[in-house]
């Protein structure tokens, strides 16, 4: 499989999903505010684009990290410094989510769509660190 279709969806769709993720963060400043597409949509594109990370994620140790550290070791640390950021993103995607959810049920909606929002925060802020890490990567080594 010819993994240069997959990382360029990656890294295009990063960019997406860090802009998604910002909308959730924005629009739940205030507590009382519906906003189920904007929390779906940024989840769910967040665990794409981290999905497609995974399976780009063999050809690149076995095509290129080598080469990217021999030549490159600063490239090759911000990639690895780009995976963890990106787990991250992930993970405060899916608090953020997980909180929205649990809020109108909860009988703590104010309290668990404050986390929701500051969940989202942090995962725009860390995808956005992550998608221009990303595009620092690609622009240095492709496949």
């Amino acid at each position: 499989m010819d993994p240069r279709w997959l990382e360029h969806l990656h890294g295009h769709a990063g960019w997406l999903s860090a802009a998604a993720l910002v909308h959730p963060a924005v629009l739940l400043r205030k507590p009382r505010r519906k906003a189920p597409w904007s929390v779906g949509v940024a989840a769910a594109l967040t665990t794409l684009v981290c999905v497609a990370g995974g399976l780009i994620y063999g050809p690149y140790r076995d095509k290129l990290k080598q080469h990217i550290f021999q030549t490159a070791p600063t490239i090759g640390w911000l990639f690895e410094r780009k995976e963890h950021l990106a787990f991250g993103a992930l993970l405060f995607a899916w608090v953020g989510t997980l909180a929205y959810i649990a809020a109108p049920r909860a009988g703590a909606e104010v309290t668990l769509k404050k986390l929701a929002q500051r969940s989202f925060t942090i995962a725009a802020a860390f995808a956005i660190v992550v998608a221009g890490l990303g595009t620092a990567v690609a622009t240095f080594r492709s496949f």
